[in-house]
Order: C-alpha cells, then sequence, then structure tokens
C-alpha cells in the first residue's frame, strides 16, 4: 500500500452543525491517527483559522497546523461552500485542502464546490475507507513528500 508519509500527526479541522455527525467523522479521523479539531460552524472555524471578521487573514493564526479541512455543505449562517469561498481568497489559508461532505447527492452542488476549490466532495454517511483517502489531499507540511506521489487506498 503505497501512502505518503507527512509526519507524525496530520490535523484535520472538522466543521459540521450537527453534533452526531460531527463526533463520527472525528471517531473516524481518530480511528486513521488524525489530530481532529471540530467545530460547529463556519464561522467558527473562521475564528479558529484566524479568518474571522475581526481577525483579517491574520499571520498569527492555527494556520500551519492544519493539514485540511472537511465541512459539511448544509449548515446554518454559513454553508460549507461559504466557507470554501472564504478560504481559497484568503491568503495565507487558500493552500489549505477543504473537503465538503453532504448528505445530499446533488450534482449541480458537487460541481459548484469542486470549481471553487474543493479537494473532494464525500457523500455522507463517510466510511472509514473515505477517511483513509483524505491522506494524499493532506496539506504537505513536510519536505518529505515533495516530488512523491500519494496513492490512497
Amino acid at each position: 500500500m503505497g501512502s505518503c508519509s507527512l509526519g507524525d500527526e496530520l490535523h484535520v479541522l472538522a466543521v459540521d452543525d450537527s453534533v452526531i455527525d460531527r463526533k463520527f467523522v472525528e471517531k473516524l479521523l481518530k480511528n486513521s491517527s488524525y489530530k481532529v479539531t471540530s467545530v460547529d460552524s463556519g464561522l467558527r472555524a473562521l475564528e479558529y483559522l484566524g479568518l474571522g471578521d475581526d481577525q483579517k487573514d491574520s499571520l498569527k493564526c492555527n494556520d500551519s497546523k492544519i493539514n485540511l479541512i472537511i465541512t459539511d455543505y448544509c449548515m446554518p449562517g454559513m454553508t460549507g461552500y461559504d466557507l470554501l469561498k472564504r478560504i481559497k481568497e484568503s491568503a495565507t489559508m487558500k493552500e489549505i485542502p477543504v473537503v465538503i461532505m453532504s448528505s445530499e447527492n446533488i450534482p449541480t452542488r458537487i460541481n459548484k464546490c469542486l470549481e471553487e476549490g474543493a479537494q473532494e466532495f464525500m457523500l455522507k454517511p463517510l466510511q472509514q475507507s473515505d477517511v483513509k483517502r483524505l491522506r494524499c489531499h493532506m496539506k504537505k507540511l513536510s519536505s518529505q513528500c515533495h516530488g512523491r506521489v500519494c496513492l490512497g487506498r
């Protein structure tokens, strides 16, 4: 099984307004040895990343420690798509891969997210095999992985 060695701990920011879904995704990620920070809204995710309205692209944020963001699409206030757009518009965060998940399989929605820069669109409920695929979307924080092709299984 070929996979990239990206250092010891990969840190995923999980965003979902549903407590049950959030705990489930957190458990799957932890089973795959990821470090997980979970928040319940797009606004909280932006605050965590240092992109809240009062922070405006601050460099003193946690960005260097986040390898990937996985977010639900349907959330009140700010959808996963809105969160994706804010991240991709940010000078300091746009390199962080974003994966969108949804229980609804709507091709136009999926295409819109992928066109905006999402790495992948996954259907809920996520499986352990989905989580394993995330490894090769991770932002490479160490130089160990440069120039290597990741083959997730």
